[in-house]
Order: structure tokens, then sequence, then C-alpha cells
């Protein structure tokens, strides 16, 4: 049976482009334009994992995340903003996982898969906060031509970019 992914996004660019991605990788996808829709179509037993926008018209994207995950706290959902600064929140929330846009589509792709492996003790530990496994994605800063600002992404962990999920959460929570 095909994993069903909804995909909460204002942006109908966006949201196509996703559902395209995401149908030719075998998933079957829902989608919503705002949070009422999203509301409205989110089916607990049916949906697998979502992906969620933050600036929603209608209802934000904070307040469908706490909806959705009211009626069903093992829903993976990866939280896709071009928002900054969300990080410390997102975490506090249990959220799966935070990427910023632009979105970087194999850590993406590879990201769905690894939340949708992942066992539903650990999401519930995420949620109420007893493990802290929220995964951050930033997108790469534009190429730089001076060499000394110039970093690949291995690089970029090592100094506050993109980290592994634990030391990236740990960070961002102020050294928890």
């Amino acid at each position: 049976m095909k994993r069903k992914i909804m995909v909460v996004d204002d942006d109908a660019q966006v949201r196509q482009s996703l559902r395209k991605l995401l149908q030719a990788e075998g998933y079957d996808v829902v989608l919503a334009a705002e949070g009422p829709q999203a509301l409205a179509l989110y089916e607990p037993k049916s949906i697998d994992l979502m992906l969620l926008d933050l600036n929603l018209p209608g209802t934000s994207g904070w307040d469908v995340f706490e909806r959705v995950t009211s009626l069903n706290p093992l829903l993976p959902i990866v939280i896709i903003t071009g928002r900054g600064q969300q990080l410390k929140l997102a975490g506090a929330a249990g959220v799966g996982a935070l990427m910023e846009k632009p979105l970087d589509i194999p850590m993406l792709l590879r990201t769905i898969a690894d939340l949708l492996a992942e066992p539903p003790e650990r999401r519930l530990k995420r949620l109420a906060g007893v493990e802290h496994s929220t995964r951050f994605f930033a997108p790469l800063p534009a190429p730089s031509s001076d060499p000394s600002q110039s970093k690949t992404r291995t690089e970029r962990g090592k100094s506050g970019g993109r980290q592994s999920e634990k030391s990236e959460w740990r960070d961002a929570a102020g050294g928890r």
C-alpha cells in the first residue's frame, strides 16, 4: 500500500512541484492551500506524513500543527518554511523536521523516508519533550567569490549551519 503525504502550502507552484516529486517517488499526495482546507481534508488514519508551511492564509501553520497533533500525535510533520528563527519553537513543539526554503530536495526525500521509518515511541518522546531530535535543514548560502567564505555542507555543520540533529538542537535550545 502506498504511503500518503499531505502537502500544505499556500504557494501553488510549491504544492504542484512537491506533488509531482512525491508521486514520482511512489507516494500518494493530498494537497491543501490553506489551514482550514488542510484541517477539513486531514484524515488521521489515512495520512502518513505532513509537509506543512507556516505562512498560511486563514489558519497559521502552527495552528494546523497543534490541531493535527491533537488528533494524531504520531503523525510525522515536516515544517517547510521561508521564515527564519523557527528552530526553538519547532523543537519545543516536537516537530519531526524543520526545513527552510528553498528546499534541498534530496534531503527532503531522505527526511521523509527517515521519519516514515521512525518508531512511534521516538515520535512520542520528541512530542513530549523527552527527546530532542528535531531535524533542521537550512538552505546553503549563495556561492561566494571569496574562497575563505566558501563552505561545503560538511564544513557548515562544524560552524553552526547544517549539523547533526542532536548537536543542532542542543545549540538552538541554548545548550540543552
